[in-house]
């Protein structure tokens, strides 16, 4: 079976982590885009796997929650009726957050319903070694999701609800401005000090700088909701073990260190050609 070598494997997935397109990553490996589109899906099963068996037991205390917008094909108002339903139009990642190691120990790309909302906290839960403070924004899918995840008590919630005031005139991309927010507490005895979706907001900014996929007003959108699946656990690979947090290596003392490393999942800053071999000793 032909297959890539794995420098030029190394070299794509380099440039996909760090935010070039596909099309971009063509130009620049010289490789045809089906072949990397099909290296996409090869790789992000990989690292979706990985993760999967390896950010459990996590020794989170403080983890906060969010949601991040991107759409598959086309904006979920321009989907055809007979195209309902069939991946294309609105994605939403959920993700989640460690305030203390940084560490994202699992997401979700799906609507944002109920179900999406059951089957991420769900998750979450699985992960977790012990009680948490948990904070989100004011969805309120959130409620009957984190119960039934949790239970009644077993985690110590509270919701962060911003308040907008009205939207400027002509603004048409700048968001109403944020007049007031309400810590609302929903379960436990969650500290009103650390109620807070801070990171969880920060790491999307960190998201849409780092994956074209979500990129805003552009063409670099997703065709597939499958590839963006894929596209989302190669950028949270990425992250939690390859890329150096700022604030982890000045508390170390300007050692670098990644989110895995300061969960205690890993001794070193991975190496992209690291996550290449997993993929490699699978296909043995």
């Amino acid at each position: 079976m032909n297959r890539l070598p794995t420098e030029r494997r190394t070299q794509i997935l380099a440039a996909l982590c760090e935010g070039a397109s596909i099309s971009a990553a063509a130009r620049q490996t010289g490789v045809s885009k089906v072949t990397i589109l099909k290296f996409l899906a090869e790789i992000g099963e990989t690292c979706s796997d990985y993760q999967r068996a390896t950010l459990v037991n996590l020794p989170c205390k403080k983890v906060q929650a969010d949601e991040i917008w991107a759409f598959v094909g086309c904006k979920e108002r321009n989907v055809p009726l007979d195209e309902k339903g069939r991946g294309r139009g609105d994605a939403w990642t959920w993700t989640a957050i460690d305030a203390d190691t940084k560490l994202v120990p699992c997401w979700h790309v799906g609507a944002r319903d109920a179900e999406a909302a059951r089957l991420f906290m769900e998750d979450l839960a699985s992960r977790l070694a012990t009680r948490v403070q948990l904070t989100t924004d004011g969805h309120t899918v959130y409620l009957a999701a984190v119960e039934g995840a949790f239970g009644w008590n077993g985690v110590d919630y509270a919701m962060l609800v911003k308040l907008y005031g009205p939207v400027p005139d002509g603004a048409r991309y700048s968001p109403a401005e944020v007049i007031g927010i309400e810590r609302r507490w929903v379960m436990g005895r969650p500290d009103a000090d650390h109620v807070s979706t801070s990171f969880a907001e920060r790491q999307n900014l960190t998201m849409r700088m780092n994956v074209r996929r979500l990129t805003r007003l552009t063409n670099g959108f997703s065709k597939k909701v499958e590839n963006h699946a894929h596209a989302m656990s190669i950028y949270f690979m990425h992250y939690n073990f390859c890329r150096s947090h700022e604030t982890l290596a000045k508390a170390r003392g300007g050692i670098k260190t990644t989110p895995a490393m300061a969960a205690g999942l890993t001794d070193h800053v991975w190496k992209i050609s690291e996550i290449v071999a997993l993929l490699e000793a699978s296909e043995k």
